[in-house]
This record gives structure tokens, C-alpha cells and sequence, in this order.
């Protein structure tokens, strides 16, 4: 693994395993997979929370989404900025609202009245996201570039000792974007979906296409019509990939335990803890087992 390969594995192991632990110590499904989004909205690594990409303004705008499967609550928010951890907000969206989904400065008013400290955009502003749109745009300009491209989406699914399942999912968006465009991410049943019944999934890849096949219920819908979960993740993103020529990933589990990772990406860093062990991976050929600590 190059050195760029090894910071972003750490990454993700480090999400599994801080999951894991929650789990462990009897948390809810909810819990484990915020606290997971959490570790991935905080390492600029990933384009989440601080390491979003920027819109064609330069400036980060994010989504994010959480569900809960024993009931179906639902919270999501889109195009927030000067916010540190989206998931957070929209966990509270589903606990503390009506409503399933706020959007730009009602999500920022609803924030601040709930305590959730506003910092300032620039913060989370990298410069190596500053060269990717600074390249975006040159290759646009050329006509070079490839709307497919996606530098992914952070997500979790979860579950607890109870059977209930729960999925998280939290983006940047896309490089250069128009300020305002909303992907998959927020979306219930796009970015991810979850029902104790069937099971929890979130989504990554190309968000116009995943929201033109709803992948995420589309993908528990196969499973309830009888396929395991790795078969229906196969259906879906074939489906997506011959419908709409868009590419992605997703991870997904039931209220037993089983869990698949499938991707049409080029690539999709993921990790899995279950029973002391944690399996993860990057490309296809690649797949490591070690003992959790």
C-alpha cells in the first residue's frame, strides 16, 4: 500500500472499530453508526465534515442522513455549512423535529438553537481540496472531464445486541458542484435505508445515478424478495450500472449479523467488525482479517 492507501485504511478501521466498541459496551445501533460517521467527518482524509470537497464557489457544502430501523425515524439535512459533524444535526433532526430533513439556513438556524457551535467555512476549507477543484475546473474548461467522478461518500451501518439496524451516510458532494446541488446522500432510501425486517444499507458513488434507482431501497428490496444480501447488492449496482452507466458501492447487514461490501467503483476503502474480528479492504483482490483489541 502507498502511504496515501495506508492514512485512509487507518481511517476506516479506526471508524469500525470506535462502532465496534459502542456495540459492545451495549450501545444502540444509532449510536454506533453517528459515532463511526463521526471519525470520517473528522479526518480530512475523506470528503466529509472537514475534508469536504468544494462547490464551483470554493465553498463546502454537506449532506448527511441516519435512520433508525426499529421504527423507521428518519434525519437528514443537505447544503449545511459551517457545520463540524452533519451527522450529528441530523441525528437530531430525527430526534428532536417533526421532520425528516432540513435543508441549508433552516438546518443552520435549527443548529444553533441546538447548541451546535457554527465555525467558520474556511475551516474546514483544505488546500488539497482547493487544487482538486482548481484541476476540475481546468478540465472542464478542456472538456476533459468525467461527471462519473466521485471522491466517495462516508457511511455505516450497524447492528445492536437487540436486532435493531441503523445506517448513517455523510458527504461533501462533489468537486465543483453547483452551489445548492443536492446527491444521494440525504436522501431516504438514495444515501442509505434501514428496517429491523429486512436490514440497515448506505450508499457511495455517483449521486445523480444512485438517486435515479433509489439504490438503497432498491438493493433491501431484492434482499426481501429472497436474495442474500451479497446477491442483492450485485442486482442493484448491475442495475444502476445498465440503466444509468453509474458506478458505486454499498455496505449493508441484517438484524442476524451478515453483512456484504459490493462496489462497481474503481476502488472502495470499507472495514467490518464482528465478533473480535475486523475484516477490511480496498480493491477487490484485497481482503485482511486481523483480531480487534
Amino acid at each position: 500500500m502507498n502511504s496515501a492507501v495506508i492514512v485512509v485504511h487507518q481511517g476506516i478501521v479506526k471508524a469500525a472499530t470506535v462502532g465496534y466498541n459502542i456495540l459492545k459496551e451495549g450501545g444502540s445501533a444509532v449510536d454506533a453508526v453517528e459515532g463511526a460517521v463521526v471519525v470520517l467527518e473528522d479526518d480530512a482524509e475523506f470528503n466529509a465534515g472537514h475534508g469536504s470537497v468544494l462547490n464551483e464557489n470554493g465553498e463546502v457544502e454537506m449532506d448527511a442522513s441516519i435512520m433508525n430501523g426499529k421504527d423507521l425515524s428518519a434525519g437528514a439535512v443537505s447544503a449545511v455549512r459551517c457545520v463540524a459533524n452533519p451527522i450529528k444535526l441530523a441525528r437530531l433532526v430525527m430526534e428532536k423535529t417533526h421532520h425528516c430533513f432540513l435543508t441549508d439556513q433552516g438546518a443552520a438556524k435549527f443548529a444553533a438553537d441546538n447548541g451546535i457551535p457554527a465555525i467558520p467555512g474556511e475551516q474546514l476549507v483544505t488546500e488539497r481540496n482547493k487544487k482538486r477543484l482548481e484541476k476540475e475546473k481546468h478540465e472542464k474548461c478542456a472538456q476533459k472531464s468525467d461527471p462519473q467522478k466521485s471522491l466517495g461518500t462516508v457511511g455505516a451501518v450497524a447492528v445492536d445486541c437487540r436486532g435493531n439496524v441503523a445506517y448513517a451516510t455523510s458527504t461533501g458532494g462533489i468537486v465543483n458542484k453547483m452551489p445548492g446541488r443536492v446527491g444521494d446522500t440525504p436522501c431516504i432510501g438514495s444515501g442509505g435505508y434501514a428496517d429491523n425486517d429486512i436490514g440497515a444499507i448506505s450508499t457511495t458513488g455517483h449521486g445523480e445515478s444512485i438517486l435515479k434507482v433509489n439504490l438503497a431501497r432498491l438493493t433491501l428490496f431484492h434482499v426481501e424478495q429472497g436474495k442474500t444480501l451479497e446477491e442483492a447488492a450485485e442486482a442493484s449496482l448491475g442495475y444502476m450500472k445498465s440503466k444509468v452507466k453509474g458506478v458505486g458501492g454499498v455496505i449493508v447487514v441484517n438484524k442476524a449479523g451478515d453483512w456484504a461490501v459490493k462496489w462497481t467503483s474503481a476502488s472502495m476503502p470499507w472495514a467490518a467488525a464482528k465478533d473480535g474480528k475486523l475484516h477490511s479492504g480496498i480493491d477487490l483482490s484485497d481482503t485482511s482479517v486481523t483480531d480487534l483489541p
